[in-house]
């Protein structure tokens, strides 16, 4: 049987039983194994076992599970709280000045938890309600938390970012190193973009009255909130860059960080951290499946041939390289609309890695694009997690036509921080190459 009709069969069988809801892990799994077997036979099981066991002995994985602990802390730590009064004495004399702070601290809260969800929440929870309360639209409020909530993924560390290093055999060091630059370029790109926005439409986000704004007392007693947090991140990150510890090191540290900012708010009890012992052990053995769904599928999709396929078929697209790597942002995009990131990573990584090595791209530049594109697709309807996160915890008579609308305006400018990072790429490459060279 030809390649083309094998690679025709393959990936219509994907297709057929994602449309049928199977989950993905699943999907991916169960047909890659299938179409193994009947291309290289009992052998090919004896392939998939041996990379897994590679996998499963790499010390990198252990920092899964150590980033997701921490994370779910530190949402139970009651920060967040601190960090938004404190945003809300400093930025609320400012058009648009708490919509800008929410988003500092989506920053803050990326650069502690690793995940996407958790800022979300939390900022819908406490940020939002206030924005409403003082007269802000309703649309870029909303937009804000979206577009903030995502650079969980993006600004390290990262437990997608994790993934990727995993799946393509990259530094995790160097990724998160990567994701800082990028994570600074779009606040700053996206403070810009509401700064300017509230001044031309005062009423869009009204400045506090002057009774109400805090004198420089209360300014500087409210620093004190940033002081767990910012710990944790200079230890956790400056750990990993300065080379004092490796990733799943520093999670380790990061983890007894969390507690002790969950004990000194006075959160910290059994209950907590069986809960969270819980929630890490269900996300950790999700992981697991996914990461043994991807080695079949790589295995798979190797031994039938179709990797040259699809790098042949590259070369008819119009542009070069420049070309191909524009066709594959725009992939990443319109999946990003109806897939979950971990399953947009295993169909797509297989097939676009070969490419991004064969067009001579920097498999770190590449896969901090890629974050980005996995972040865009977090809050683009109709599937974007962020966007159902957020209408869990949004106040009565925010809709969710609302919530889809508002995103536009932030899913461009982060669209033009990508643009930004591919014309000039030492925004991405600047800290691995200082680093790690």
């Amino acid at each position: 049987m030809s390649v083309e009709l094998l690679t025709l069969l393959f990936f219509g069988a994907l297709l057929v039983f994602v449309l049928l809801g199977t989950p993905l892990a699943f999907v991916l799994g169960g047909v890659s194994v299938i179409f193994l077997y009947f291309e290289m036979g009992s052998i090919g099981f004896y392939l998939l076992a041996s990379k897994m066991w590679e996998s499963m002995a790499n010390p990198t994985l252990m920092a899964i599970p150590l980033f997701v602990f921490m994370a779910i802390l530190l949402e139970k730590s009651g920060v967040a709280n601190d960090l938004y009064d404190m945003m809300h004495v400093w930025w609320g004399g400012l058009r648009g000045g708490l919509a800008i702070g929410t988003v500092l601290i989506c920053v803050i809260f990326a650069a502690m938890s690793g995940i996407s969800g958790a800022a979300v929440v939390t900022m819908g929870t406490i940020a939002l309600p206030k924005m409403l309360e003082r007269g802000y639209d309703k649309k870029l409020a909303l937009g804000a938390i979206n577009a903030g909530g995502g650079w969980g993924i993006l600004i390290p560390p990262s437990i997608l970012m994790v993934l990727y290093a995993l799946l393509t055999e990259v530094s995790v060091g160097r990724l998160f190193a990567a994701g800082v630059g990028p994570g600074l370029l779009l606040f700053v790109l996206v403070s810009i973009y509401i700064g300017v926005r509230c001044f031309i439409q005062p009423e869009l986000g009204p400045a506090l009255p002057k009774e109400e704004r805090a004198g420089w007392g209360p300014k500087f007693r409210s620093l004190k909130a940033v002081i767990l947090p910012i710990a944790i991140v200079v230890i956790v990150l400056g750990a990993i860059f300065g080379g004092f510890a490796t990733p799943t090191e520093a999670a380790a540290i990061g983890v007894f960080g969390a507690m002790f900012a969950t004990t000194v708010n006075r959160q910290l009890s059994w209950k907590v951290i069986h809960d969270a012992s819980l929630s890490t052990l269900k996300l950790t053995a999700l992981i697991m499946w996914i990461l043994f769904a991807a080695h079949a599928f790589s295995t798979a999709y190797t031994a039938l041939g179709a990797q040259s396929l699809i790098q042949d078929l590259m070369t008819y697209i119009p542009g070069g390289k420049w070309g191909s790597l524009i066709f594959m942002l725009l992939i990443l995009f319109l999946f990003g609309m109806v897939l979950d990131p971990v399953g947009i990573m295993l169909i797509t990584l297989p097939v676009f890695l070969p490419v991004v090595q064969a067009a001579g791209f920097d498999p770190i530049w590449f896969g901090i694009l890629f974050i980005i594109m996995m972040e865009v697709g977090y809050m683009t309807p109709p599937f974007g997690f962020n966007l159902f996160y957020l209408k869990g915890v949004a106040p009565k008579g925010v809709t969710m036509g609302d919530i889809y609308t508002s995103v536009i305006p932030y899913v461009i400018v982060t669209l033009v921080g990508v643009f930004l990072i591919v014309l000039f790429p030492g925004i991405a490459l600047y800290l691995p190459n200082l680093f790690y060279n």
